[in-house]
């Protein structure tokens, strides 16, 4: 049967894709797009919550050299639902650049948005944007760092409440005297770190704030006084990678390279204190080192409670065993500092290289362990609830998040549908569709035409299980759309008409029937016989089901072996029927097609002798005109452009 063989031709195609790239999805509605694959691991899936994940995969920090693409378009924003299927892929829209800190942003108004950072282009073309989305993954704006930085630095892009500003890290080589290292006639080019607060509409610095006067060399962890100068850029001593501001206006900022949280004040820009590394302020029995987003989770006068990633490692080494999640209150009237939750990385290594950790609404804990896209999901108490990691090796996320996201793509869904057949009888459409960023799409309707202009037919229903959703018909539907359906059965939106795909040589892919090919079928008669096939044995079925229950108790037994043996025989009888049937609808399907080609033929044969009438009256009254202008001397008349006459109509024509 070729509904058989076209099933045996997908499955090895998915086993030689398997075989080639395992750790990468594929789509045919989306070829370009190779999306990563998860491993997950749930371990109490019903105290999750709810939420999509929100990941951008990158294989180098730099923009990747075309040679060095491993395949076209897996580096981006993406987004995926709980069971790892891919809900959304932004790699397309932003022509595989890498993206940074992509995160819903809830904090503007009472919808969800996307924000993330586009990173710098490799031909200098572009320094990188802090880029907002909205859900119809329509860019909202995108904003801009002074033209005296590189670039958009990748660690933070901070939407502010009210979404009005936001704050980002910056780096920028400066030229430093080496006195506090006691050396004051040397000098260094120094890495300076910083942050800035800018305005979303028009990316005016509104407030700006660097290390240069404010931390010293030695707090650096990464240089030391023995150190010989650098030249340009320097060193990057204090590698600022994380920045937040709190409802009174002053600044978290985190230093990686002197294991320092600083606070900074909005008024004075002056550090107001430090926690951690060698000048803490605090008195605190704890310890963390090399950390990563830091967050206000509360600020309340003088009590203040904070997140982080508390790496404790980097490329050199590592202070403790484990990576861990930290929550510590801050007193900054007794400046006491404690550690008020812990939750150590699940499978107890060292994550020595960005991460991320976020406070769900319901009071989970999300944290990304970056490297393979590592990420678990925590209870309030630190319960591990789930782990999931990308299954590539090849690729990290700098941060990873969760939220709950309605997206509604502008764009509509894509849909590709493909003929296969061996003779003129016998042929199969299979249909593929999926919707790029629509996030709660429960199935699919399926509709098929007789011809280009002709009314849509319904011709199947899909239940959405995955990213892409396969749908297989029988016989040759030519023009194929597909309606996306809401849990309501409401339409959420509708694809294009796509013609089907057929080979260009039938007769080079075994095909067996006419020489020309198979033609296209009606769907409206197909799906009469079908319909007319499906009441029949409905009615048949019913019938049988009567007659047994006449039966006395007694013959029942001998009655029903005899009627199954009957039923078996008109079972064979129906199936013929029903294929002299289906043959007869093929046959007058194509004849339907066939007089709709000569009609379609004839209509523009009408069409033409119409207009070619219509250009006849005109050019006649033309000729008239002209003659009788003859007579009359020649005038030129300049057009507005400076351009002869007909060459504007000429443009103006290409134009239209």
């Amino acid at each position: 049967m070729l509904f058989s063989a076209v099933l045996s031709l997908l499955f090895l195609h998915t086993a030689v894709a398997q075989r080639k790239d395992a750790d990468l999805m594929s789509f045919v509605t989306l070829p370009e797009v190779r999306a990563l694959k998860w491993e997950i691991t749930y371990h109490d899936r019903e105290r999750t919550a709810p939420g999509y994940w929100f990941v951008a995969p990158y294989g180098q920090i730099s923009p990747e050299q075309p040679t060095q693409k491993y395949q076209q378009y897996q580096v981006g924003p993406y987004i995926y639902d709980g069971d790892g299927k891919l809900v959304w892929a932004g790699s397309l829209q932003y022509d595989n650049r890498n993206v940074f800190d992509f995160r819903p942003v809830t904090n503007i108004d009472n919808e969800t948005y996307l924000s993330f950072i586009l990173n710098w282009e490799l031909d200098g073309g572009s320094k990188g944007n802090g880029v907002l989305l909205d859900k119809h993954y329509k860019e909202q704006t995108r904003v801009h760092q002074p033209d005296a930085l590189h670039d958009f630095n990748m660690h933070e892009f901070n939407i502010l409440p009210g979404g009005k500003t936001a704050v980002a890290c910056t780096y920028n080589p400066q030229v430093i005297n080496m006195a506090d290292f006691g050396r004051p006639t040397e000098e260094s080019w120094v890495v300076v770190g910083g942050f800035v607060e800018l305005d979303m509409q028009t990316s005016e610095v509104l407030a700006q704030w660097d290390s240069r006067d404010s931390v010293a060399l030695h707090e650096s962890n990464m240089f030391h006084a023995w150190d010989a100068p650098w030249g340009k850029p320097g060193w990057d001593y204090v590698h600022i990678n994380a920045v937040d501001k709190n409802e009174a206006g002053d600044y978290i900022i985190s230093l990686r390279f002197t294991n320092t949280v600083y606070g900074i004040s909005g008024e004075t820009g002056q550090i107001m204190w430090r926690l951690g590394g060698l000048e803490s302020d605090f008195d605190m029995n704890f310890t963390f080192s090399k950390q990563h987003d830091v967050k206000f989770v509360s600020s309340n006068g003088t009590t203040h409670v904070i997140s982080m990633l508390n790496n404790a490692s980097d490329e050199r080494g590592n202070d403790e065993n484990m990576s861990s999640a930290l929550y510590i209150e801050l007193d900054t009237a007794t400046m006491k500092a404690r550690v008020i939750k812990r939750i150590n990385r699940p499978d107890s290594n060292l994550t020595r290289l960005r991460g991320s950790v976020q406070s769900l609404p319901n009071g989970n804990v999300f944290a990304g362990w970056s490297e393979r896209g590592y990420q678990s999901e925590h209870a309030p108490n630190g319960d591990v609830l789930m782990t999931a990691r990308f299954v590539s090796q090849r690729y990290s996320t700098y941060r990873a998040y969760k939220g709950e996201f309605i997206g509604r793509p502008a764009a509509p869904p894509d849909v590709v549908a493909s003929v296969y057949g061996t003779n003129d009888d016998d042929t199969t459409t299979i249909i593929h569709v999926s919707w790029n960023g629509a996030t709660d799409v429960a199935g699919w309707n399926f509709y098929a035409k007789a011809y280009d202009r002709g009314g849509d037919v319904l011709i199947g229903h899909a239940n959405k299980t995955d990213f892409e959703t396969m749908y297989i018909v029988d016989g040759y539907m030519d023009w194929i759309s597909a309606e996306a359906l809401d849990v309501n059965g409401n339409t959420m939106g509708k694809s294009r008409v796509h013609r089907s795909d057929i080979p260009s040589n039938w007769k080079a892919v075994g095909f067996q029937g006419s020489s020309i090919g198979p033609s296209p079928d009606d769907p409206s008669i197909i799906n009469q016989v079908n319909n007319d096939d499906d009441d029949a044995k409905t009615t048949e079925a019913s019938d049988d089901k009567e007659v047994i229950n006449n039966h006395d108790t007694d013959t029942a037994s001998a009655d029903h072996d005899s009627m199954g043996v009957d039923m078996d025989m008109g079972s064979d009888d129906d199936d013929d029927d029903t294929q002299q049937t289906y043959a007869d609808a093929k046959e007058v399907a194509k004849a339907v097609y066939r007089a709709y080609e000569v009609i379609r033929g004839v209509g523009g044969l009408l069409i033409f002798i119409l207009v070619a009438c219509s250009v006849g009256g005109i050019l006649t009254g033309m000729y008239r005109l002209i003659q009788n202008r003859k007579r009359r001397s020649y005038q030129h008349v300049p057009s507005e452009e400076g351009l002869p006459v007909e060459e504007i109509h000429l443009r103006s024509q290409a134009h239209d």
